[in-house]
């Protein structure tokens, strides 16, 4: 009978993993993968640049929002609020950040949607770890930024697999293989998420 049982919960298993890789799903147990995932099922975000005043802290834009927004909506998920962190911490060394826009001081409506602004600040926090054009060397939850044609940035979600969750436009996204379809500029993992 024990066999008999332990049989069954194997072919379970081994069908429940087979059915994931047959429909390209994506399995993570990290909480920055999960959260985009959940959001990446369930949200109808289309891309929307457009500048907002927002609520300080936890403000979000109305109507949608950029590749950033999907960024700072999933970290918010596992408790980062990067409006408030950037803010802060473009208050204290402003001169540390980019210099791209002509401000002379922060914004707290629009800093932390900026991708130069996410990668000063992951890489102050420590969390820079390195890019590779090897696929195992990204984890799901990693956060990933690309230089698009043009001179754009651009960042997303790295769930596995090569798959990323972004907005490049018409709106937020799940793509699979998306990962080395540009140059990637920045690679960053989030510690204790």
């Amino acid at each position: 009978m024990k066999k008999y049982l332990l049989f069954i919960c194997l072919a379970l298993v081994a069908f429940f993993f087979s059915s994931c890789e047959e429909k390209g799903d994506i399995v993570s147990a990290n909480p920055i993968a999960q959260a985009a995932i959940r959001f990446a099922d369930s949200v109808n975000w289309p891309y929307n640049a457009d500048y907002q005043r927002i609520p300080y802290p936890n403000g979000d834009v109305n109507g949608g929002g950029v590749c950033t927004d999907v960024v700072v909506r999933v970290l918010r998920e596992v408790g980062i609020d990067l409006q408030k962190e950037i803010h802060e911490d473009m208050r204290l060394h402003f001169n540390e950040y980019p210099q791209l826009w002509g401000l002379q001081a922060p914004d707290k409506n629009i800093d932390h949607r900026r991708v130069p602004n996410l990668m000063t600040w992951f890489s102050r926090k420590g969390y820079d770890v390195g890019v590779s054009d090897r696929l195992t060397d990204y984890q799901p939850g990693d956060i990933i930024c690309w230089r698009l044609s043009g001179g754009l940035t651009h960042t997303g979600i790295h769930v596995g697999d090569g798959a990323v969750f972004h907005n490049i436009g018409p709106k937020a996204k799940l793509e699979k293989d998306f990962l080395f379809d540009y140059t990637i500029i920045g690679h960053y993992r989030i510690k204790n998420s």
